[in-house]
């Protein structure tokens, strides 16, 4: 149940799409703003603020990776849904890569795009339920704040980055395998993509070791990964 209005960017270059989505999430409680390539989205994303932005991939003008890639430039923690057409995996891989939170394969129900919505926008920096402080040495994360500091500085993920490292970090030394974070942090429709938790652990790493080499995120060779705590 949302008891606010929460405001979604629609960018799809079908605007029967567009009216049929729309109806949908604005069903659900949101309040969806339109449009049709992602010149125009880039437009409105300067003039306005979003929850949460749906993206397809292949528009005219300016494509959904492209836009992407620009929001991350500015804004890290704006969940991001990418609209796929069906069998372009390099489609989606390429987006987890950019900075996407989430994806939809055309054709898609809009009954599940509105429940993954209502799941990233829940687990967004505005909406938290929980005020836990997981600390250990040179890291803090806080999950109310969904802030991250490593070394005295600020780490700035997307939402499926904070997701993930939260994930791991609630429960130090235990393995947890690719498909069992699928699982968790997407559905177990995507479990024929593991290597989308690659490529998000790629992007943690990237982002820390910025800063100071990450020594708590380890790889278990052949089954998965783990958030190990030195002693």
């Amino acid at each position: 149940m949302i008891n606010e209005k929460r405001k979604i960017l629609l960018v799809d270059d079908e605007a029967g799409l567009r009216t049929l989505v729309k109806k949908y999430l604005m069903n659900a409680g949101f309040e969806v703003t339109e449009a049709a390539d992602g010149l125009e989205a880039d437009i409105r994303l300067d003039q306005d603020s979003f929850d949460l932005v749906i993206l397809d991939v292949r528009m005219p003008k300016m494509d959904g990776i492209s836009l992407c890639k620009k929001i991350r430039s500015k804004n890290d923690a704006l969940p991001i849904i990418f609209l796929t057409a069906k069998g372009e995996e390099s489609d989606r891989l390429l987006g987890f890569e950019c900075g996407a939170d989430d994806y939809v394969v055309k054709p898609f129900s809009p009954k599940e795009l509105t429940a993954r919505a209502k799941v990233l926008i829940r687990r967004s920096p505005k909406k938290s339920d929980t005020q836990r402080v997981l600390q250990f040495p040179d890291l803090l994360i806080d999950e109310a704040s969904h802030s991250v500091n490593w070394c005295g500085e600020a780490v700035v993920l997307t939402p499926k980055e904070f997701y993930l490292i939260c994930l791991l970090a609630k429960t130090p030394h235990i393995v947890f395998s690719r498909g069992e974070i699928i699982m968790k942090a997407w559905a177990e429709d995507y479990l024929a993509e593991l290597r989308i938790v690659d490529v998000h652990v790629k992007n943690l790493r990237e982002k820390f070791n910025v800063i100071q080499p990450f020594h708590y995120l380890k790889t278990v060779w052949g089954i998965g990964y783990k958030f190990e705590v030195p002693k």
